[in-house]
Parts: C-alpha cells; sequence; structure tokens
C-alpha cells in the first residue's frame, strides 16, 4: 500500500502564494506517477497538476504559468507551487500516486482564495 499525506492548504487573498506538500510513505518505489487534483463545490474532481517517476510533467490549462508540481526523492515528498491564485482556484486539493497497484488518494487539503 501507499500512503499519503498532503498539507499546506489554507486561505489567502488573490494573487498570493501557497505550497502544497504530499508525503508519501509505503511501497512507493512502485509508483509511476503523482498528481495533484483539486475538487471545487459542485464540480468534478479535476487533474491540476502531474509528474511521473521519469520527471515528465503535465499541467492544466488553466493553471499553467502559475503553478509548478515537483518533488523532492529524498523526503519522499511531491510539492505544488501555487502562484498568483484566483479565487476560481478555491477547491480541496487531493495527492495521488498511480502504479500497477491502481491509485492512492490523500485526504485533500482545503485551499481558498478570497477576492
Amino acid at each position: 500500500q501507499v500512503q499519503l499525506v498532503e498539507s499546506g492548504g489554507g486561505l489567502v487573498q488573490a494573487g498570493e502564494s501557497l505550497r502544497l506538500s504530499c508525503t508519501t510513505s509505503g511501497y512507493i518505489f512502485s509508483i509511476n506517477a503523482m498528481g495533484w487534483y483539486r475538487q471545487a463545490p459542485g464540480k468534478q474532481r479535476e487533474l491540476v497538476a502531474e509528474i511521473t517517476s521519469g520527471g515528465g510533467t503535465n499541467y492544466a490549462d488553466s493553471v499553467k504559468g502559475r503553478f509548478t508540481i515537483s518533488r523532492d526523492n529524498a523526503k519522499n515528498t511531491v510539492y505544488l507551487q501555487m502562484n498568483s491564485l484566483k479565487p476560481e482556484d478555491t477547491a480541496v486539493y487531493y495527492c495521488a500516486a498511480h502504479g500497477a497497484f491502481g491509485s492512492y488518494w490523500g485526504q485533500g487539503t482545503q485551499v481558498t482564495v478570497s477576492s
């Protein structure tokens, strides 16, 4: 199994920044990709950014140029640096680990951006 613990959410004003962290434990050697997803009230969960084991990244169009996903292998941690936050970025953000085992999800962390 893979365990994921997210942190770093909070309440900020538009234009400010936040950094989310996702620390993994367990069978982390079996992870092929890590992703950050978000779900706003009344909306479906959507992919925000992902990073593969090879270091490749992919972003939702809505966050390109503002968000950056990265990882620290020594700390088994994936980060999501969020700059120039907008009220429409308000959501619960989830970290996920994907591999041959399927997918594991964190508990989510709330990000609220006020205008």
